[in-house]
């Protein structure tokens, strides 16, 4: 309710909290905390979370039946394990009452890859000679060569020449048939030497 005028002034109930009444910036802002896993502050290192659960149930795969059921003793974990007997049967009824004669049906009549037979020659005429499909003789070509430098599949050798011997400054060299100093031709001597000056009058 409000109260009575004061001057101006009238009092009337706050419509939210005063900014005096907080020693924080105010309630605009909050500052997460540094405890728990949810909601912790960025700013700080978080410690590990540890989570605490009761027992781990057993595995379906380890418990047994229980007393209600009962085993037989020849069953084993790999199967069942009895001693070899022999089982005592009647004897399988026959479909058919009346077995059948030899007239009842008929062999196939079976040939020598069968039954093993005497050896058999074929006596058949000769051939006669086909002359379009002859052979050619030893004259009609002949073989690629296998000595020297060049043979077609097989390694060559290695092969040498064989020549005379070289008259040159031997006993039967013949010095008379050599050429003498006039056989040549003068050799002008600006060829080999410093040329001199030449003028001209």
């Amino acid at each position: 309710m409000e109260g009575p005028w004061v001057g101006t002034w009238r009092p009337h109930p706050r419509r939210g909290p005063i900014l005096a009444e907080f020693s924080t910036p105010g309630p605009k802002y909050w500052i997460p905390g540094t405890t728990g896993h949810m909601a912790h502050n960025p700013t700080k290192d978080r410690a590990p979370a540890y989570s605490f659960r009761g027992t781990k149930a057993p595995s379906t795969d380890s418990c047994s039946p229980g007393p209600r059921y009962f085993i037989h003793p020849s069953i084993t974990k790999s199967g069942k394990y009895v001693s070899p007997s022999a089982h005592m049967t009647g004897r399988p009824k026959s479909k058919t009452l009346v077995t059948p004669g030899p007239s009842d049906y008929t062999t196939d009549s079976a040939n020598k890859h069968v039954f093993y037979t005497a050896p058999v020659n074929s006596l058949a005429s000769r051939p006669k000679d086909l002359k379009g499909f002859r052979t050619p003789g030893p004259g009609a070509y002949t073989l690629p060569r296998v000595l020297g430098p060049h043979t077609v599949y097989t390694h060559a050798e290695p092969c040498y020449s064989m020549k005379g011997k070289s008259q040159y400054q031997s006993c039967f060299h013949d010095l008379a048939m050599t050429p003498g100093p006039a056989a040549f031709a003068k050799v002008e001597l600006d060829l080999y030497k410093t040329r001199a000056p030449k003028y001209t009058m």
